[in-house]
């Protein structure tokens, strides 16, 4: 057996990989891994910029230079591609997101040992990592935990006492423990938070509340303790601007990850679909496709199952008199039929990470002449692409972006053009 093995790829859950097929965590191509399971760092290793590194399950590739992170994503892309023999004309070079430019964040609240915890779960483990530094977050994110904390503290101590069963205060009674799921967006008025698994209770956790939420300059507060988004804090309606509409943001909506890598893909939608008269925006949410192909000579309609949703979006399009048509419709259990969608010149779908396998079965039978498949997930993208080569397009050109910074998570734009 050899000694001392290179580390050839990195596999596409983060590990290396060698040529004897030995895996090697945190590893970068180039580096040597030793017989005892230790690396030898290579010219393509580079110093992980965040303390949190190999602790916080939110980055798994950060040591890794940017000539292979971009390699990394664009061998994401190209292996799916391959991997269903889909004959891609064209592979352009990958977009990576820039660090501290995440928009928007899931994260976890937990009491431990008298403190308040809040930060991502170690990889593998329900263990929170208490976040001190983020190189992924933008920094309005990252500079609002250390308030946060605080404020959650303020509201475990105004919490009424717990009483006995005859209406008597238990003494000796320790406080509860606390756990929250934290959601932040970056809007058009600021930070959008949401605290969920957590009420206000009490005059002085209210006001705590509000007091935060007005220094720290939010553009919503809302809290969910079980039954539903409850806003505490909304001084003007919360938008984003998708294209160039303010559509209204409905508490815990689904936005692209990062501006610049929303930019990346509407700018492929917009580039192969120019000249089309008529679009469907599948899976449309908010509107991020429509809103940019919408225009004097191109008419869109959004399909989106999300009520709340469906109804931002067609209260952006009445407000900017765009034709952007919104249709409430649930295309897992109710896909657009071949027939409707042959009424269209092309059609954009940017489903979930499962794919849209039912979908895509209606537009192979339908007589649309051009496709826009944006994909989070290689693997189920690959396998709707291979139905879509089976009915006659061809895969023109495939962009791989990578908006999740030093993650395995990435994700596509593509062009389907029917001969």
């Amino acid at each position: 057996m050899l000694r001392v093995e290179e580390i050839l790829r990195i596999a596409s859950k983060g590990d290396g990989v060698t040529a004897s097929g030995r895996f090697a965590w945190g590893a970068a191509p180039g580096d040597k891994l030793r017989i005892d399971g230790t690396l030898e760092w290579g010219p393509h290793h580079v110093t992980p910029p965040c303390r949190h590194f190999g602790q916080c399950g939110g980055c798994q590739l950060q040591q890794l230079d940017e000539e292979s992170l971009t390699a990394f994503v664009e061998g994401r892309v190209a292996n799916a591609s391959a991997a269903q023999g889909l004959g891609a004309q064209r592979l352009a070079p990958p977009h990576l997101s820039p660090p501290s430019s995440r928009r928007r964040a899931s994260l976890r609240a937990e009491s431990s040992g008298g403190r308040i915890v809040i930060g991502f779960r170690e990889a593998k483990s329900h263990r929170l990592v208490e976040l001190e530094e983020c190189h992924v977050l933008v920094p309005e994110m990252v500079a609002l935990l250390g308030p946060l904390r605080k404020l959650l503290i303020t509201m475990g101590k105004a919490a009424p006492a717990k009483k006995g069963r005859h209406g008597k205060v238990q003494p000796g009674k320790s406080a509860p423990r606390m756990a929250a799921d934290i959601e932040m967006t970056l809007t058009d008025q600021g930070i959008d938070l949401g605290v969920k698994g957590l009420t206000a209770e009490g005059l002085a956790a209210t006001e705590a509340m509000l007091d935060f939420a007005r220094e720290h300059k939010l553009a919503r507060l809302t809290m969910d303790g079980g039954y539903g988004f409850e806003t505490v804090w909304e001084p003007q309606q919360v938008t984003v601007t998708l294209g160039q509409t303010k559509v209204p943001f409905p508490p815990g909506t689904f936005l692209q990850a990062t501006l610049d890598g929303e930019a990346a893909l509407v700018g492929a939608a917009q580039e192969w679909l120019t000249g089309a008269s008529t679009v469907a925006d599948l899976f449309s949410g908010l509107g991020t496709f429509a809103f940019a192909l919408a225009g004097p000579q191109t008419r869109v309609l959004a399909a989106e199952a999300a009520r709340d949703v469906h109804l931002a979006c067609k209260a952006g399009a009445d407000r900017a008199q765009l034709p952007v048509f919104s249709a409430h419709r649930d295309l897992f259990r109710n896909p657009l039929q071949p027939d409707e969608l042959s009424k269209f010149e092309a059609v954009v779908l940017d489903p979930p990470r499962a794919g849209a396998r039912e979908q895509v079965e209606c537009i192979a039978d339908s007589t649309v002449g051009r496709v826009v498949y944006i994909g989070c997930n290689p693997s189920s993208w690959s396998r709707d692409a291979a139905r879509l080569i089976e009915a006659g397009f061809r895969l023109e050109e495939l962009r791989p972006v990578g908006q999740f910074r030093w993650s395995t998570h990435v994700e596509l734009a593509s062009y389907f053009v029917r001969d």
